[in-house]
């Protein structure tokens, strides 16, 4: 019967995780707005100029796509639940939850003399984002605090090391904004893109090195 109840509770708080995920993930795609009727006669180029907007949403796409496989990842893992973890997800989903709003100030004013505020938000949205992660699983898993019996040894760490470098490439995106607002949102997608490949192994061992 505890058993039970423990597989229940991790299983209600995943749920409702999926839940915002996929509110947040949806929401990126309301920022892409359509072209004005009266831009007709000029659709397609309407279409080109709001290509910061499919940036945008290219890049929060994969960032929190990659973030709910491994989130869902990381519950296979988990056996059980308290209130700290409880309270370390609902933070981390409230970031989750507003990465739309810096994606569309970003895809706004990017191309404008607020790029480099719109850039430092996204990143510093994201940062906070990587740190949170970080912590929810370093609580998870220090000391296998909440980590299944049968998962072996190196597979909490190579989590550990393969997440262990967002909050730092995060981070130094956000600085470059300071300085050069593009390169900082290519940077963005990078990161994204980086973390979307299945190269968890060799980011682990990249970490490591």
């Amino acid at each position: 019967m505890r058993i039970q109840a423990v597989r229940s509770e991790t299983a209600r708080t995943e749920a409702f995780s999926d839940g915002v995920f996929a509110i947040a993930i949806t929401l990126l795609i309301i920022e892409v707005h359509v072209p004005a009727r009266e831009h007709a006669e000029t659709l397609g180029h309407e279409l080109l100029r709001i290509w910061p907007s499919y940036l945008g949403y290219l890049t929060s796409f994969l960032t929190i796509g990659v973030m709910w496989i491994n989130h869902h990842y990381v519950f296979e893992l988990i056996a059980r639940i308290d209130r700290t973890m409880l309270l370390l997800n609902t933070l981390l989903l409230m970031l989750i939850a507003f990465v739309p709003f810096p994606t569309a100030v970003l895809a706004q004013f990017v191309e404008t003399g607020g790029a480099r505020a719109a850039a430092v938000l996204y990143g510093a949205t994201m940062t906070l984002t990587a740190m949170t992660y970080f912590a929810w699983w370093r609580y998870a898993s220090a000391g296998r605090r909440l980590i299944g019996d049968e998962v072996p040894d190196e597979v909490v760490d190579d989590i550990t090391q393969a997440y262990a470098p967002g909050t730092l490439l995060y981070g130094g995106a956000a600085l470059v904004a300071f300085l050069e607002p593009w390169v900082s949102a290519a940077a963005y997608l990078a990161i994204a893109v980086f973390y979307a490949l299945p190269l968890a192994q060799w980011r682990a061992q990249l970490a490591r090195s």
